[in-house]
């Protein structure tokens, strides 16, 4: 299936499936924005991004309070090499769709959240993905003499 993950090299998927802390951007209703660290599981195929948090934060609350229509970003950095995952999300309270991102969590992160009844999951539908995965090569020297 086609989706804005599709375009990217081999490399923007691997990024995404090491280990590397992300942040989350969503707005304030007022429109500034609020800018946090969390984990990120991507499901390319499906142009998919969740992170696993709690009904109670204020991401969640940003979220709902932008509708239908909530735009937010991901980001992750190492070094020379980052990515950016841009769409709308929804926060999804069903079991299915909590145990199925906790499961991803587990697989990227190498462990397992404890079990916790105010978990949601926020589910990003990707429809813009940027960045420089590739690992950058060696700098040039400025060949001057010491």
């Amino acid at each position: 299936m086609l989706n804005a993950i599709s375009s990217q090299p081999e490399s923007y998927v691997e990024f995404w499936n090491d280990y590397h802390l992300c942040t989350l951007t969503t707005l304030y209703p007022d429109g500034r924005p609020h800018v946090v660290p969390v984990g990120v599981t991507l499901d390319a195929a499906a142009g998919v991004a969740r992170v696993i948090t709690r009904k109670s934060s204020r991401k969640v609350a940003n979220i709902l309070a932008g509708g239908n229509a909530a735009r937010v970003a991901l980001c992750q950095v190492d070094g020379g090499r980052w990515a950016t995952l841009e769409g709308v999300a929804e926060v999804c309270a069903d079991t299915a769709s909590v145990k199925e991102a906790v499961t991803r969590y587990g697989e990227r992160y190498g462990r397992t959240p404890t079990a916790d009844p105010e978990r949601v999951v926020i589910r990003i539908s990707v429809d813009r993905a940027m960045g420089q995965t590739r690992a950058p090569g060696p700098r040039a020297s400025s060949g001057a003499a010491a």
